[in-house]
């Protein structure tokens, strides 16, 4: 589900995106450029769901938006 947000923080690079979901990693990016960047986001987001809690090992895969991480948080375990 992609959900548009009107503020993330992030206003020196101001197009920001992040990803989270139940039971996975939530990831920061800042500085993405949505059209030129549409690989790599895709890619990322591949790479994101293809593990268990969301924990990307290896972020080549996801080309230049590797650059523009902010932060990673591992998944909460309650």
């Amino acid at each position: 589900m992609v959900v548009e947000r009107g503020c993330m923080n992030g206003c020196a690079s101001p197009v920001s995106m992040a990803m989270q979901g139940p039971g996975r990693a939530t990831y920061f990016f800042n500085g993405v450029d949505p059209a030129a960047d549409a690989e790599d986001i895709v890619a990322t987001l591949h790479a994101y769901l293809a593990t268990p809690d969301g924990w990307i090992e290896d972020a080549q895969p996801c080309g230049r938006l590797r650059f523009c991480l902010v932060g990673r948080v591992p998944a909460l375990s309650c």
